[in-house]
């Protein structure tokens, strides 16, 4: 599956809530998340209009590795 290619921050900050992520605040223009799942888990992402694929893809990298979760079986959890 590839990345989506026209996702914005708050998008993902929804998708991510799946994984029981939840948006403890908001500084400036950046959404920072946290999760308990797997143990503590904190991310910074932009609230941008549509996020680009190296932010993105670093974003899912971390995800992935904290959930310890294939890049493969991330993108089908948040995005199918």
């Amino acid at each position: 599956m590839k990345l989506p290619r026209d996702i914005s921050g708050v998008e993902l900050a929804k998708a991510l809530g799946r994984l029981g992520y939840e948006i403890g605040r908001r500084i400036g223009s950046h959404l920072r998340l946290t999760t308990q799942r797997s143990g503590e888990h904190h991310l910074t992402i932009p609230a941008h209009e549509a996020l680009r694929v190296g932010t993105l893809s670093a974003i899912l990298r971390d995800v992935a590795e904290h959930h310890r979760l294939s890049r493969r079986q991330l993108l089908e959890e948040l995005f199918s």
